[in-house]
């Protein structure tokens, strides 16, 4: 049996809050990494899109799970799809993307800015290339980056201006890492949720860009 960690706790804590987000009805397109955890948490009715070809995505396949080899998520891993799923091809699940007809997406970050620019697909000495996200958040009507508060260095994701090259200028309206919920809005970072365990001091500390903080500010919870 594998051994939870504190990181796997904050990922799945990140992707539940996130689920929360979608209600019934909506079509949501889920990136790699901690993004395509969401589809493990998502309420009845709401219909999870995978940019390589699937609507109605389901939870990940586990050990004792039927499930079919030949369904599988953005990241490449096996899922259970949904009663009504259905399958077409790229340039179809392109189309549903680029026309506005997918209403979030939810993607991963390796820097994001407090104006909503987006870098998460290239860095120093590896760039495997941009993929969809260029088509996703220039689509779709809302964009959530689902991040770790810190890279694994300690130095903060969430900056002032995006060092590294963009998917997006402008495209982000939440952040949620493991710590609170950003919204964006008119260019600015507004502080709307905080876990109880970090004030708002020491989320200042590890953020590398101001933020104005809610008045409704409320405690994020799953």
């Amino acid at each position: 049996m594998a051994i939870t960690t504190k990181v796997d706790d904050d990922r799945i804590f990140i992707a539940k809050r996130i689920a929360n987000f979608f209600k019934n009805g909506d079509v949501v397109n889920l990136g790699v990494g901690i993004p395509v955890l969401v589809s493990n948490y998502t309420h009845e009715g709401v219909w999870i899109q995978s940019e390589n070809g699937i609507l109605g995505v389901g939870p990940a396949a586990r050990v004792g799970i039927r499930k079919v080899e030949s369904y599988c998520n953005a990241a490449g891993d096996e899922i259970i799809p949904v009663k009504g799923a259905c399958t077409f091809d790229v340039s179809l699940s392109f189309g549903m993307m680029r026309s506005g007809r997918v209403d979030a997406s939810v993607l991963g970050a390796i820097e994001v800015a407090s104006n909503g620019d987006l870098a998460n697909w290239a860095m120093p000495g590896r760039s495997p290339g941009m993929g969809g996200a260029m088509d996703i958040v220039s689509g779709v009507k809302t964009v959530y980056v689902a991040t770790t508060h810190c890279a694994k260095d300690g130095s903060p994701k969430i900056v002032e201006k995006c060092s590294l090259p963009l998917t997006g200028v402008g495209v982000v309206n939440y952040i949620i890492t493991e710590y609170c919920v950003f919204h964006i809005v008119g260019g600015h970072m507004i502080l709307e949720e905080l876990r109880n365990n970090i004030t708002v001091d020491e989320l200042k500390k590890i953020t590398g860009a101001p933020f104005e903080v809610s008045p409704n500010l409320k405690e994020m919870t799953v």
